[in-house]
C-alpha cells in the first residue's frame, strides 16, 4: 500500500481516492498495478461524475510527487491518467481534461528533460482522441509557447537535446491536430500563435547538427519536422495562409537566409506541395508582396526571393496563378526596371548607403527572366498572348511608347529596359504554341516588335529576331535551321511541314510585305554579325516552311534576289563581310526553297551557281563567311555573270511550273510604313 494511508483512516477516505491510491506500488520500480488500474476505470465508466474528483486528485499526488523528486510515481501518474483519458468519452470528460492538463504544464516547466518529454508523450496521446463535447474555455497558450521553447533547447548534451526538441515538435504537432479539428477551440492559425509555431519547425528543418536521429528514434528532428509542417500546412484553409506563411517570411528575413536560396527553395516547395492546390496562387501574391517590401535590400536577396517564385511557378503548373495574372508580370517587371536603375547608379538606396554591383545586379536579372518564363510556362495560351501584349507595351520605344525608368537611367537605362523586356518576351514564348497566326502575332504585337529589327543595338535586333523565330515555328524545326550552310539534299532534315490554313494565309496576305521589308533592312545594317544572319536564314526557312503558299514562295524567291542586288551594290554602309555574308545568306536560301519547291530546272540553276561559286568565289558561299576566321576578300570586283543568280532565268522556269510571276518581275521596294518610320530615327 502507497505510504501515507493507515490501515484505521483508509476505509474512511472516499472510495476513488482508495481506489487512486490502489494503483500505486510500494515500490515505483514495479510499476503501474494492472489489476487495480482495471478497477479504477471500471469505476470512472461506472460513476462518470466522478472523473473531475478522480483527475484532481491525481494532480495532487503529482504534483506532491515532482516536488519530492519520486518520478517513479510520477510516470505512474501519468500512465493512469493515459489510460483514463483514453477509456472514458463522456461529458463530464472536459472537467477531468484540465486536471489532466494541469498534470502536463506541471512536468513541461520541469528542469529535468524525462519529465518534458513525459509530458509531451502524454499530451500527443490527448491530442489524439477525438472528444464528444467541445471545450469553450480551454486555452492551448502555454503548450505553443512551452513546446516552442523545447524545440529550440540548448542543453548541453546533444542526444538529449535532439530528444528534447523532438518533444517540442511533436507536442506543437499535438496541439496543431487538437485545435484544428474542431473551430470552437482555440485558433490555432491566429498570428500569435503561427509567429511561435512556423519559426520552431523552421529552426529544426534548417539545423545541420540535428540531421541524425538519436539511437530510439526512428525518424531525424529534420524529418520530423517536415512531417509536421507539411501537415500543418495541408490543414490550412484559404484565410489562414497568409498567417501560415508570413512567418517564414520573416524567419528567411531575419536569419539571411534568402542570399543561400536552397533552404528558401526548399521549404516554399514544401509550401507549395502542402497546400490545398486552389489556394497556390495565394502563397505566390505573398512571395511577390515580399519582393516588393523588398525593392530597396540587396540585390542578393531579391535574386533569392525571385528563384524561390520561379520555383513556386514550376509547382503550380495547373496555371492558377489567381485572378490578377498580370499582376504578377508588372511586378516583375517592376524589379528589372529597378534593377537597371540601381545598376546604373550603383546603390539600391542612397539614403542608407546600400551599395550594389553590376554582377549583383545581372544575377537579378537573369533571375527575373527566368521566373517571367516560369511563369509564362504555367498559363493557357489566351493568357500567354495578353502577357506577351503586356510586355510589349512596357517596352520604351520613343515616339511609341513612353520611355521607363528613373530619368538618372537616360538613354542606356532604356536601352537596357529594352533588352531586358525583350528578353522576358522571349522567355514567354519560347513555348508558345498557336495554330493561328493572326492569333499570335496581331498587329498590335506585331508592328511595335518589327520596329526594334530597324535600331542601331544589334542585340536588341537578334532578340526580336529570336522572339519571331520562336512564334512561328510551330512544328519545332528551328533546330534543323541551325546551321547556316548549303544543302544538297534537304530531306536529311526530316521536316515536319502542313499545308498552310486559310488564317496563315490571310496572316500572310495582311503582314507578309512588312516581314520581307524588316528582314532586308535587318540585312542592310552594318554592325549584324553572324549570328544576325544564322537567324535571318532560320527566319527566312521557317516563312518557307511553316506559312508559305505559292504566292508566299514568290515573293520569298524575289526578297531573296533582292538581297543579292543589295549585297551587289558598292553601299559605304556595308562592310566587305557584310556583303559576302548577304551573298551568302542568299545563296543557302535560294538552295533551300528551291528544294522545297521541288522544280527540277530552277533546282538545277541554283545547283548550277552554288558549284561554280565554289570553284571562283567561294567567299560567296556560307562555308567561307560564316566560320570563327571568315575568308573575306580584297574587293567583291569578280562578281558578275554566272555566280551570280539570274532573275530572269528564274522567273522562266518558275513560270513554267505553273506559278504566277508577274511579283517576280517588279523591283522590290521596302514598303514603308508609319511605325517603322518612325523607328528609323532610334
Amino acid at each position: 500500500m502507497y505510504a501515507g494511508v493507515c490501515g484505521c483512516c483508509g476505509a474512511l477516505r472516499p472510495r476513488y481516492k482508495r481506489l487512486v491510491d490502489n494503483i500505486f506500488p510500494e515500490d515505483p520500480e514495479d510499476g503501474l498495478v494492472k489489476v487495480n488500474m482495471e478497477k479504477l476505470t471500471f469505476y470512472a465508466l461506472s460513476a462518470p461524475e466522478k472523473l473531475d474528483r478522480i483527475g484532481a486528485y491525481l494532480s495532487e499526488r503529482l504534483s506532491r510527487d515532482v516536488a519530492r523528486h519520486r518520478y517513479g510515481y510520477v510516470c505512474i501518474a501519468m500512465e493512469a491518467l493515459d489510460q483514463l483519458l483514453m477509456a472514458c468519452h463522456c461529458q463530464s470528460i472536459n472537467l477531468f481534461v484540465e486536471s489532466f492538463l494541469t498534470m502536463v504544464r506541471k512536468l513541461l516547466e520541469a528542469d529535468k528533460p524525462n519529465l518534458q518529454i513525459l509530458g509531451t508523450n502524454s499530451f500527443v496521446k490527448f491530442a489524439n482522441i477525438e472528444e464528444d463535447t467541445p471545450s469553450y474555455h480551454r486555452s492551448y497558450d502555454f503548450f505553443v509557447s512551452r513546446f516552442s521553447e523545447m524545440c529550440h533547447s540548448s542543453y548541453e548534451d546533444p542526444d538529449v537535446r535532439t530528444k528534447i526538441r523532438m518533444a517540442g515538435i511533436r507536442g506543437l504537432q499535438g496541439v496543431v491536430r487538437k485545435t484544428v479539428r474542431d473551430e470552437l477551440q482555440a485558433n490555432i492559425w491566429e498570428r500569435q500563435h503561427m509567429d511561435k509555431i512556423v519559426p520552431s519547425l523552421l529552426f529544426n528543418l534548417q539545423d545541420p547538427t540535428d540531421s541524425v536521429s538519436p539511437g530510439d528514434e526512428k525518424e531525424s528532428p529534420a524529418e520530423l519536422t517536415e512531417r509536421c509542417f507539411r501537415e500543418l500546412l495541408g490543414r490550412a484553409a484559404y484565410g489562414n495562409i497568409k498567417n501560415a506563411v508570413k512567418p517564414v517570411l520573416m524567419h528567411l528575413d531575419n536569419h539571411s537566409l534568402w542570399e543561400g536560396k536552397s533552404f528558401a527553395v526548399r521549404c516554399f516547395k514544401i509550401i507549395m506541395y502542402s497546400i490545398q492546390s486552389q489556394h497556390s496562387h495565394l502563397v505566390i501574391q505573398q512571395l511577390l508582396g515580399h519582393l516588393d517590401a523588398n525593392s530597396k535590400n540587396s540585390a542578393t536577396v531579391r535574386a533569392g526571393i525571385v528563384e524561390v517564385l520561379s520555383e513556386a511557378a514550376v509547382i503550380e503548373a495547373s496555371g492558377s496563378v489567381g485572378p490578377t495574372v498580370l499582376e504578377v508580370f508588372n511586378t516583375l517587371l517592376k524589379q528589372l526596371r529597378l534593377s537597371v536603375d540601381y545598376e546604373l547608379t550603383g546603390s539600391c538606396d542612397p539614403y542608407c548607403n546600400n551599395k550594389t554591383t553590376t554582377d549583383q545586379e545581372r544575377q537579378l536579372q537573369e533571375a527575373v527572366i527566368k521566373t517571367i518564363g516560369s511563369f509564362a510556362n504555367t498559363l493557357p495560351i489566351y493568357q500567354r498572348a495578353e502577357v506577351m501584349l503586356f510586355i510589349m507595351g512596357k517596352i520604351p520605344v520613343p515616339g511609341i511608347y513612353p520611355a521607363l525608368g528613373s530619368p538618372i537611367a537616360g538613354f542606356e537605362g532604356s536601352r537596357m529596359i529594352q533588352v531586358m523586356l525583350l528578353k522576358s518576351l522571349l522567355q514567354v514564348t519560347e513555348r508558345y504554341e498557336s495554330s493561328n497566326m493572326l492569333a499570335a502575332l496581331p498587329s498590335s504585337f506585331l508592328e511595335p516588335l518589327l520596329s526594334f529589327t530597324l535600331m542601331e543595338d544589334p542585340e536588341i535586333r537578334l532578340l526580336v529576331l529570336s522572339i519571331l523565330i520562336s512564334l512561328i515555328d510551330r512544328h519545332q524545326n528551328t533546330h534543323k535551321f541551325t546551321l547556316l550552310s548549303i544543302l544538297s539534299d534537304i530531306s536529311v532534315l526530316k521536316l515536319k511541314v502542313d499545308k498552310c490554313s486559310r488564317q496563315d494565309n490571310l496572316f500572310m496576305k495582311k503582314h507578309g510585305q512588312r516581314l520581307y521589308r524588316h528582314i532586308f533592312l535587318t540585312c542592310s545594317e552594318e554592325n549584324s554579325g553572324r549570328s544576325h544572319y544564322q537567324a535571318l536564314y532560320t527566319l527566312l526557312a521557317l516563312l518557307s516552311v511553316e506559312l508559305a503558299n505559292e504566292e508566299v514562295v514568290v515573293d520569298l524567291i524575289r526578297l531573296a534576289l533582292a538581297l543579292q542586288d543589295l549585297a551587289l551594290a558598292n553601299d559605304e554602309r556595308l562592310s566587305l563581310y557584310n556583303r559576302c555574308a548577304v551573298h551568302a545568306l542568299s545563296a543557302a536560301y535560294l538552295s533551300l526553297i528551291s528544294q522545297l519547291t521541288t522544280v527540277p530546272a530552277f533546282c538545277q540553276h541554283i545547283q548550277e551557281v552554288i558549284e561554280l561559286r565554289q570553284k571562283e568565289v567561294p567567299y560567296l558561299l556560307p562555308e567561307d563567311i560564316f566560320i570563327e576566321n571568315p575568308r573575306v576578300p580584297e574587293s567583291l570586283e569578280r562578281v558578275e555573270g554566272e555566280v551570280l543568280f539570274q532573275q530572269f532565268q528564274i522567273a522562266e522556269v518558275l513560270g513554267g511550273s505553273g506559278y504566277n510571276i508577274d511579283i517576280l518581275n517588279t523591283p522590290f521596294t521596302p514598303q514603308i510604313t508609319e511605325i517603322s518610320s518612325r523607328a528609323d530615327h532610334l
